[in-house]
């Protein structure tokens, strides 16, 4: 009783602390934040995204297609409370409060002792890594919750056959979430097979279960080799993968530079505080001691954490822009989890001084976290406004019409989105230009507005 409490003062103190002035830091939505809430506003209006597209699988937005999962469920938060920051932003809290708990149910399962999947669950609440994600529309939130949601039903098979089909379920909505998830679960269920290759042999009740799990995600893979295939799907992928296997390797291993993980962080000041690491430098031996726990432990489950933090960089590695935060999310969790096994090694081997390394884990956390949040809540929105296009923010306050310059990229959607332009208009107006590098398509004009 008192650990589910525990529990439940660290996923309140996440809330409190990701709903605080959540719809003022960061001061402006981003792009990709606008998108999502004006096609999430235009299918709570008609059921058609901004370009008349009835319910698709794929949005076609600037031209690189969003994913469905969290445009849909921001379209219900904007029919309940409109279209607003709120909206926007809350799924991911949610998704996010979701995945601490997937991941004390995960810890608790591979260790079987509470008190590591709590902390588990405590470091992963504290983590730099995770922090601005969770407070704003990012998609890889929803991704990552169904990834974590459907590797713990593929844990408990033995307990019920049908959880596969609940797995297989809960991976395609991941893989409709957030794209680096497209990646990275073809590997993982490849992983999960071998892990259960010796029961799917030699039972035969998974039979049907295991063929109607197949041909679902099968048939869930359809659209998206339709969009690859058929449409310009792959156009923005094209400008921004990278040319070698080389490059591939540099910006694989960039992910576990000590640079990037202790000290300077992700350089795009929307994934990270500027001057913070991903991670805390003190948690550097108690990431070390936790590979000895999984090294040393008997039971393969511990290796999960670690298989998953090796592969977490791969979709990353693949495009230009490394190493990144955001595309590599996956990894948050996994270093959380064999952080909590480090603290569980040092507690096993010094068992006199297990509370007071408890404590001083705990207080090491907060006390960090505490100086990285007073960061962020003085200083974060002013240095990084035009990072978050701010200056869009301030510009559609007040004009209703004239010419826009897109300097800081997609004038036409921060328009729709702070005036709330009604969807059916916009698509009767728009005037679009031709696609661009990137991948991207370009509205020239709508009503009384042109972008230059």
């Amino acid at each position: 009783m008192r650990s589910k409490i525990i529990l439940a003062f660290v996923l309140i103190l996440f809330l409190i602390s990701r709903i605080y002035k959540i719809a003022e830091i960061p001061g402006s939505v981003y792009w990709d934040e606008a998108s999502i809430g004006y096609n999430a506003f235009s299918i709570a209006t008609d059921l058609k995204d901004e370009w008349g597209e009835k319910l698709p699988l794929h949005l076609r937005a600037f031209g690189e297609f969003k994913l469905p999962v969290y445009v849909y469920t921001v379209a219900v938060f904007v029919k309940a409370i409109g279209l607003n920051e709120y909206a926007v932003r809350l799924p991911a809290v949610l998704y996010s409060l979701g995945t601490l708990v997937i991941v004390y149910l995960l810890t608790k399962k591979i260790t079987g002792k509470e008190w590591v999947a709590i902390l588990a669950s405590f470091i992963l609440s504290l983590s730099p890594w995770f922090f601005i994600f969770s407070r704003t529309g990012y998609e890889a939130t929803s991704g990552l919750f169904f990834f974590l949601l459907g590797t713990y039903l593929f844990l408990f098979l033995d307990k019920n056959k049908y959880f596969l089909l609940g797995a297989t379920l809960s991976f395609i909505l991941s893989i409709y979430s957030y794209n680096s998830f497209r990646i990275i679960i073809p590997i993982w269920l490849i992983l999960l097979f071998i892990y259960r290759y010796r029961e799917f042999t030699k039972s035969r009740k998974y039979v049907v279960v295991g063929a109607l799990s197949i041909t679902v995600f099968l048939l869930s893979l359809v659209p998206i080799y339709r969009l690859y295939k058929y449409d310009s799907g792959g156009a923005r992928f094209a400008q921004v993968e990278i040319s070698s296997k080389l490059d591939f390797v540099k910006n694989y291993f960039s992910h576990f530079d000590p640079k990037f993980l202790f000290f300077e962080g992700d350089t795009n000041p929307r994934s990270q505080i500027p001057g913070h690491g991903q991670l805390y430098f003190f948690e550097l031996p108690l990431l070390l001691l936790g590979l000895a726990a999984i090294f040393k432990s008997k039971n393969v489950l511990y290796f999960l954490p670690l298989a998953a933090l090796l592969i977490a960089p791969i979709p990353a590695a693949l495009t230009k822009e490394s190493p990144h935060a955001l595309r590599a999310l996956l990894a948050a969790p996994s270093f959380a989890m064999i952080s909590a096994f480090g603290v569980m090694f040092l507690r096993d081997n010094f068992k006199k001084f297990s509370m007071v390394i408890l404590f001083i884990t705990i207080v090491a956390y907060y006390s960090s976290y505490e100086l990285y949040a007073i960061d962020f809540l003085t200083k974060y929105s002013a240095k990084t406004a035009p990072d978050w296009q701010y200056q869009y923010k301030e510009i559609f306050a007040d004009q209703k019409s004239g010419v826009v310059t897109d300097e800081y990229g997609q004038p036409y959607i921060f328009a729709l989105y702070y005036l709330k332009y009604p969807p059916e208009r916009f698509r009767q107006e728009v005037k679009l230009n031709p696609v661009s590098e990137w991948g991207f398509s370009k509205a020239a004009s709508f009503n009384s507005f042109e972008f230059e």
